[in-house]
């Protein structure tokens, strides 16, 4: 099959990871993949990650530029029979209009949404798309209101292959200490832990605590630089925090995940927006214990991640995890099959099931 995708690719928005999961799924099961994706000064995220393949073609900006671009010669002359696209919202919607009926002509249309809530912005609804394609439930019960419900299909968000690996070789590799509780924090949403620094601090009554940020974003890296600071001029001048200035890719974050006891999101929602945590699905594989506030990030996670409320929670859940308790081990094996039964492969043929689906119907 001869599939066209366009929305974010190599970058650290939560919609690239979601292509690229689909994406290099459908190229491995032997499908033609074409990706148009954004120009690299004009992109959805805050680090270009990765090398683009050859079937990536970077052709337009992101809607919020004041002169939006779309290069439209790409998408008329690739060839392609399924036309999938991610995160609209994201996209030049009026430029991709124009020639979205050229589209049409070639291929089938399918509408991936990311959007929490149903958009006011009229430009969003002038596409007829085949198909469009939620991740859960929440999402189809505001997408009904309107859509017709026949277009509506939900697929789960994926997750990478379930593969942990070896604590100490990874901390060796990676210059950390062996005889430290690593605390990892990643990418913007590390901006979000500093706030409960002091009550991780806690911990280092107990145990040899690291917190380890990993970011090349500058509001993150100012807030941990000062707290890094301050500890530096305190009385015991022990070192809690070390920050390294990368966005890394898949290969080399999860070895950091490897490395570290468990995985900090303390991001919160805002009320009455439905959403995905792309970090969980992202990271779940490499079997290193997530600990993520209460939100509608992670509602439909069920056990495969910690999840609080309170200080004295999250405390609760650091512990756990260090100390690979009865609750570590029920949230390991959970993780462990919720990766197994949501795998980017699975996910992808129920993505090709559909395409085949709609390629059988008659416009």
């Amino acid at each position: 099959m001869k599939i066209g995708l366009m929305g974010a690719w190599n970058t650290d928005a939560g919609a690239s990871i979601h292509s690229e999961l689909i994406g290099r799924s459908f190229v491995e099961l032997g499908h033609e993949l074409v990706v148009f994706t954004f120009f690299k000064h004009s992109f959805h995220g805050t680090e270009i990650v990765g090398k683009d393949e050859s079937y990536v073609t970077r052709c337009f900006t992101v809607f919020s530029e004041s002169k939006p671009e779309l290069h439209a010669v790409p998408f008329l002359v690739k060839d392609y029979e399924i036309f999938l696209v991610e995160d609209l919202g994201m996209l030049p919607q009026d430029l991709l209009g124009k020639i979205f009926h050229r589209i049409r002509h070639k291929a089938k249309t399918v509408n991936v949404i990311h959007d929490g809530n149903l958009r006011e912005d009229p430009t969003f609804y002038q596409f007829k798309w085949d198909a469009i394609v939620c991740f859960d439930k929440r999402y189809y019960d505001f997408l009904k209101l309107a859509y017709p419900q026949e277009l509506i299909y939900t697929i789960p968000y994926p997750c990478l292959p379930w593969k942990p690996n070896d604590k100490a070789f990874a901390r060796q590799k990676l210059g950390l200490p062996q005889n430290k509780k690593i605390i990892l924090l990643f990418g913007p949403s590390s901006y979000y832990g500093a706030v409960k620094y002091k009550v991780i601090k806690e911990l280092a009554r107990s145990y040899k605590i690291l917190i380890l940020v990993l970011t090349k974003n500058e509001e993150s890296l100012n807030v941990w630089k000062k707290i890094a600071s301050q500890e530096l001029l305190g009385k015991q001048r022990t070192k809690y925090i070390e920050i390294r200035k990368i966005a890394p890719p898949i290969s080399e974050l999860y070895e950091y995940l490897y490395a570290a006891d468990a995985l900090f999101y303390n991001k919160s929602a805002r009320p009455g927006i439905v959403t995905v945590a792309s970090t969980a699905f992202q990271c779940l594989g490499s079997g290193c214990p997530i600990i993520a506030l209460k939100s509608t990030f992670v509602e439909t996670l069920g056990d495969t991640v910690y999840k609080y409320k309170t200080d004295e929670e999250l405390k609760g859940c650091f512990v756990s995890a260090f100390e690979k308790d009865s609750h570590y081990k029920k949230v390991h094996n959970a993780a462990r099959r919720f990766v197994e039964e949501n795998s980017r492969i699975k996910v992808a043929k129920k993505f090709l099931e559909l395409f085949e689906k709609l390629k059988r119907e008659v416009t």
